[in-house]
């Protein structure tokens, strides 16, 4: 079966420094897989080369077979960036920015219609955010407004979703909202990598590990990936020592 994400010997260099080197990753459809690393690692650099964001020196990238840059034409992956991305002044609403996810579905007018506007109050329903549809995005909290970025993901109707660090700053409400949310999309078929640094959450939210420094150092079950060992490697962390940070 064709894989959801497939990365092979992927390499990005920002002039002399190199963020990935030789990165090979297969992420099967309809699972969370939590891509787990210390800053960086190259997480970050990892998903804007799938979106297209950043251009890789070598290697290749495939979303569900196809090219990625035919992907996101499509609409079949979604992505909510690190809050520092976010020009959180911009003068749009929170429905707005749910709005956005809908543009694939709207030709060149990108007029909402019916079936839009509906698919903007379906997702602003799943992140519990209708009653803020009318605020303006930067006046949300910052588990709200994670939660705002995955409604439009939902509205986008992508198949693939990409999360980079999605419960930094975020209150634990949200943080279980999340969680709960990415969670039920999986069952739906979706697929979802999302990248954390709270190890003691990941259990619940993924269904397998990546453990990222500059290559992929293990992909599997979580159980593993929270060896003292693996972390180990990964933050040259006490092998003695178990648990998570944030």
């Amino acid at each position: 079966m064709t894989a959801a994400i497939d990365v092979r010997d992927l390499v990005v260099r920002y002039g002399e420094v190199t963020a990935l080197d030789g990165a090979s990753l297969d992420i099967a459809h309809g699972r969370v897989t939590g891509l787990i690393g210390m800053n960086g690692s190259g997480k970050s650099t990892l998903f804007k080369a799938i979106m297209g964001m950043v251009q890789p020196t070598a290697g290749s990238i495939r979303i569900d077979g196809a090219d990625p840059a035919l992907a996101r034409l499509r609409g079949v992956v979604g992505y909510v960036p690190q809050s520092e991305e976010v020009d959180w002044s911009f003068p749009v609403s929170v429905r707005d920015v749910v709005m956005m996810g809908r543009y694939g579905h709207q030709g060149l007018t990108r007029r909402p219609r019916a079936a839009d506007r509906a698919a903007v109050a379906e997702a602003l329903d799943r992140v519990e955010l209708t009653e803020y549809a009318d605020r303006q995005i930067g006046q949300l909290s910052g588990g709200q407004k994670k939660r705002a970025f995955v409604a439009r993901g939902i509205a986008q109707e992508a198949r693939i979703l990409l999360l980079d660090e999605p419960f930094a700053g975020v209150d634990k409400r949200s943080e279980a909202t999340i969680v709960g949310l990415l969670r039920d999309l999986a069952s739906d078929g979706c697929t979802v990598l999302v990248s954390t640094h709270d190890l003691q959450a990941l259990p619940q939210l993924a269904d397998s590990a990546v453990l990222l420094l500059r290559r992929v150092l293990f992909h599997g079950p979580v159980s593993a990936a929270l060896e003292p060992e693996m972390l180990a490697q990964t933050f040259g962390l006490d092998p003695l020592a178990r648990g998570g940070a944030r």
